[in-house]
């Protein structure tokens, strides 16, 4: 698998999903991630995934939907295809998110045991949102 540095090129944002850090302010009590404009839309909806077995989950891509992807707890690879290319991320930070376009196939796989995924969405859940075909 090919796991990609956190920082994307102004192409790769163009082009294909791409990571951010989310700021994480830590002391002696702990550590404090805040989710705060540094989303890249209005969030209308929020899932989480847990308690995966060997599963792989999605296999999708929208019409309109752009989702942040993050795995809270434990970690798992998102791969994912644009059309033009593919990559594999590895989320396992509860800081480090990826932001999946309308147009990303995507897929989610080797959670661990322990991992809790949860993603926020740009819009509602519609099922005429979803192309489950994926590029050829």
């Amino acid at each position: 698998m090919n796991f990609y540095p956190d920082t994307p090129t102004s192409q790769t944002i163009e082009l294909m999903a791409y990571l951010i850090d989310v700021p994480t302010f830590s002391d002696e009590r702990g550590n404090l991630t805040v989710i705060e404009k540094i989303i890249p839309f209005e969030i209308k909806r929020i899932f989480y995934i847990y308690g995966v077995d060997d599963s792989v989950r999605g296999g999708h891509r929208h019409h309109k939907t752009i989702q942040a992807a993050f795995c809270i707890r434990g970690s798992c690879i998102v791969s994912n295809n644009n059309g033009i290319e593919e990559r594999d991320y590895l989320l396992d930070r509860p800081n480090k998110g990826l932001i999946i376009e309308p147009r990303d196939w995507h897929t989610m796989h080797h959670f661990t045991t322990d991992a809790v995924f949860m993603v926020l969405a740009s819009e509602t859940y519609s099922p005429e949102d979803y192309i489950r075909e994926a590029y050829p």
